[in-house]
Order: C-alpha cells, then sequence, then structure tokens
C-alpha cells in the first residue's frame, strides 16, 4: 500500500487523474468552443468569447458589439402572417381569382390540380398561397416560371387568387392503400436531432399558420422542396425553421416523408 499523500505529485494515481482531467478539459473546450464555433455560421456563434457567452447562456445583449447587423446576402421573406393577414373572402374575389387562375392552369391544372409535379393548390391555405405568391413577387423565392408570372401581380390579385384556390374543394384525406404507413419522421419527428413531427405543423397533429397543407402533393415537388431547404437554395422560411429541420433529415426519411404525403389523399 502506497503511503504518498492523497494530493502529491509522487502519487500516479493522482497525476494520472489529474493529467486525465487536463486532457478532457482541453478536448472538450476545443470542440465545443473552437470547432463548433467555426462551423455555425449565426453571429453570436463567431468568435471564442462570444461562443463561450452564448455557450454559458449570457443574453446576447451583454457581449454583442456596436457593430451593425448583419445583412443577408439574399431576399428575405417580407410577409407577416397572422390569423387575421387574410381574411374571409367574398364571392367577388373568389370569382375575380377564378379569372385570374386561367393563367395557371398549364402547370396546377383547371381545378388546382396539378398533372405536372407543380403543387396542387387547391383546398390550399389562403394565407400559404398569399405568402408564396408575395416572396415570388418579391425574390424571396425564385422560379424560372414562377417568378415572371406574378411580376405584374397586385396584393388584391394575390389575395383574389389565394381565396380561388382555398375555396376549391381539397383531395380527399382517405387512404389510397390500406398498407400506407405513417413515417416517424412525419409522426414523432427526430427529437434528438431537433426535428418536430410534420404532422405538427402541416396538419395531422396541428397546423401552424403559413404551413401549407401536403397531402396529395406530388412526391417530387415535396422531395425537391425538403432538398432545397437543405441545401440553401430556398430561403423564404421565416426564421430559418424548415431550413434547420431539413439539413438534419436523412435522404430516406425525406424520401420516406415526400412518398407519404403524396400517397395519403386522391
Amino acid at each position: 500500500m502506497s503511503t504518498e499523500p492523497l494530493f502529491s505529485l509522487r502519487n500516479r494515481w493522482f497525476t494520472r487523474s489529474v493529467g486525465a482531467t487536463i486532457v478532457i478539459f482541453v478536448i472538450s473546450f476545443v470542440i465545443g468552443f473552437i470547432w463548433l464555433p467555426s462551423v455555425q455560421r449565426d453571429a453570436q456563434f463567431q468568435g471564442v468569447w462570444n461562443a463561450i457567452c452564448s455557450a454559458a447562456g449570457v443574453p446576447r445583449s451583454w457581449y454583442s458589439s456596436s457593430e451593425a447587423p448583419v445583412t443577408p446576402t439574399y431576399t428575405t421573406s417580407t410577409v407577416e402572417l397572422t390569423p387575421s393577414t387574410v381574411p374571409p373572402a367574398s364571392a367577388q374575389s373568389v370569382g375575380r381569382g377564378a379569372t385570374l387562375a386561367l393563367q395557371c392552369t398549364m402547370c396546377h391544372g383547371e381545378r388546382g390540380m396539378s398533372e405536372a409535379n407543380s403543387p396542387n393548390l387547391a383546398g390550399q391555405y389562403p394565407s400559404v398561397i398569399y405568402k408564396e405568391l408575395h416572396d415570388f413577387k418579391t425574390g424571396a423565392r425564385t422560379n424560372a416560371i414562377m417568378s415572371p408570372m406574378v411580376v405584374n401581380l397586385t396584393d388584391q390579385d394575390i389575395r383574389d387568387l389565394a381565396a380561388y384556390y382555398a375555396y376549391l374543394p381539397r383531395p380527399s384525406a382517405a387512404r389510397v392503400h390500406e398498407e400506407v404507413v405513417v413515417p416517424e419522421i412525419v409522426a414523432t419527428g427526430a427529437p434528438m436531432r431537433n426535428i418536430a413531427p410534420c404532422a405538427s405543423c402541416h396538419g395531422g397533429l396541428d397546423t401552424k399558420v403559413g404551413s401549407p397543407w401536403l397531402n396529395g402533393l406530388p412526391a417530387a415537388y415535396i422531395k425537391a422542396q425538403l432538398q432545397a431547404f437543405a441545401s440553401g437554395a430556398r430561403h423564404n422560411d421565416i426564421s430559418e425553421q424548415m431550413r434547420n429541420v431539413a439539413r438534419n433529415m436523412t435522404p430516406d426519411e425525406i424520401e420516406a416523408a415526400a412518398n407519404y404525403y403524396s400517397a395519403s389523399a386522391k
């Protein structure tokens, strides 16, 4: 039995314990305050001091500099959605929207049901159509076909189109096949990766203002949009909620969600 004092450098168990603790501390510091912040693009993680303060839960106003806010290099959505942004439409608004929608039939179908891998608009929430058309108009969302189509639309035109498509009957929510199984990513999400269930915003569990109804949308369209959010090519989601979700989804989860929603209505 060793007679060396416990807290002595000649006690090999003491020195090994202290050495192991120092190594773990250094590795944790490098990973938590140097490597992880270096791969984060958010302003609050730029620099070791900012990363330490942010990790410690210090209010940002305490350590932020007087520099001007970071300006995005792309156009962001300017639409502020609330439950009253798009009030109930009148019959006149629906009629005007039906006339305007004649130029949309090639891609979105005569009654809002697409056969060209474009999104179905029949029965879609009016707030969704209103926001997306405004984003196309301002450049917050871009598309070679849609951008030129909406550039001359007025705010009232957009409201009329939203009213018309919301008025059309939505596809039946009945399952096409009894054996269609709800994927975990849709029903429960992936909490360990900060992914909420798809159904919590897009219907099934709950709905969120501005989140589209997905049942019956073409699988190719849903998959393309999730991939665009994941890569950052699409960035008109306010607060980056969809980009944060999509970039944490695996290719199999994207495929499963797209196939499920495309098969979940007829």
